[in-house]
């Protein structure tokens, strides 16, 4: 019979006991599941359990009207009373320190553990609980709680637990793993006979931004237009990508992130425009003149055969060699012709000599922006790409 269902049927004898004449005592026994009525003889629980020819063993527990009595010394009831006789059960119990099978009369998983010399920590695990009832042929498993070092957010905690799992050690001491955090050794792994544990809060957030898609141009060098304009027929418009890029974290540190997805918000549009120049940089200029050309005599003539003269000018001999022939525009000095070569500068500057006639010169020196006119070369320099 269930423990619950002994007791209340214990509880209903003693309100029965209670109703009964108090003339002459009674002894009502609750045994094997079963309630009879037996004579009191001399009051000694084993002599009249002897005289009722109920077997019994010294290791069996007798309790009056609830309350643990000796089997061997006689007992003093007001009135009525009922016995109980608790037989012992054959208990097995697994723990750390090995297998054992003891006969108990205990009531529960918790008094059978105390009766065999086994006290337990909170942290113990104990199957079936310390509250479940004890049948015979109960097999009862203890684990003790064993110590475990956890390392957590740059903390160290001590702490106790009887899990089986890593995962389960952490959730006993409070610290579980939660989401997509991590544990070394992993969560399913067997409690670490080293009890060092280290557990990685993991988290991760999408992050969007918006890209820029450059736009592309579509430039016609043309001879049309005067130096140095452009004339753009259509603006041009960047495009927009909608980036989502996934982020994690490590106990608040950034270990790594992964683009997840990109959405085109808006295709870019070409610019279209036409110029009067293929290419623009920044030089040096300088000027020169037939009897201003760095020497004791006065030089009228150029590499190309041409006079110095204003709409002449002349570069470092690598670019006369790639730019002999072509025009280019210079603010303030007007349209001219790569004709003539220079020496530069050692520094290797970006270099323009400016011709004049005698009569007409001007001094040049610095920094100007040199326009490359229409037409083309069919092969543009390295230097000016």
């Amino acid at each position: 019979m269930p423990l619950t269902r002994k007791i209340r049927a214990l509880i209903c004898l003693l309100l029965l006991a209670a109703c009964q004449p108090t003339a002459a005592p009674r002894v009502r026994l609750l045994v094997d599941g079963q309630v009879r009525d037996i004579a009191p003889s001399d009051l000694v629980p084993a002599h009249m359990l002897t005289a009722a020819a109920i077997p019994f063993s010294p290791a069996d527990k007798i309790l009056l009207n609830g309350i643990p009595v000796p089997l061997d010394q006689p007992i003093q009831p007001a009135g009525a009373f009922i016995l109980q006789l608790r037989r012992v059960e054959p208990v097995t119990i697994v723990a750390p320190a090995g297998q054992i099978t003891v006969n108990t009369a205990a009531f529960t998983v918790g008094e059978a553990l105390r009766e065999a010399g086994i006290t337990l920590s909170i942290r113990d695990r104990v199957e079936p609980p310390v509250d479940a009832g004890i049948a015979g042929g109960l097999l009862i498993t203890l684990t003790q709680a064993r110590q475990l070092t956890i390392h957590a957010g740059g903390q160290t905690v001590t702490a106790y637990a009887s899990a089986a799992t890593v995962g389960g050690a952490l959730a006993e001491a409070g610290i579980p793993l939660v989401g997509l955090d991590q544990a070394n050794p992993s969560e399913n792994d067997a409690f670490p006979s080293d009890g060092q544990i280290r557990a990685v809060r993991v988290s991760e957030s999408v992050v969007s931004a918006i890209k820029i898609i450059p736009y592309k141009t579509e430039l016609t060098v043309t001879t049309d237009l005067q130096p140095p304009l452009q004339d753009v027929t259509a603006p041009g418009q960047v495009g927009l990508v909608l980036d989502r890029t996934r982020v994690r974290y490590e106990d608040g540190i950034e270990v790594s992130r992964a683009v997840e997805s990109e959405s085109v918000i808006r295709q870019p549009q070409t610019r279209v425009a036409r110029s009067s120049y293929w290419a623009a940089i920044q030089m040096y200029a300088t000027s020169y003149s037939p009897c201003r050309s760095g020497t004791s005599s006065c030089l009228n003539g150029t590499s190309s055969g041409l006079p110095v003269k204003r709409g002449v000018v002349a570069m470092k001999y690598d670019w006369y060699l790639a730019l002999g022939g072509v025009r280019v525009y210079i603010p303030g000095y007007g349209t001219a012709v790569v004709a003539d070569v220079g020496g530069g500068f050692p520094d290797g500057r970006a270099w323009i000599d400016l011709g004049f006639s005698d009569a007409d010169y001007e001094e040049w020196s610095g920094w100007v922006t040199v326009y490359f006119l229409a037409p083309a070369p069919l092969e543009i320099p390295w230097f000016l790409k």
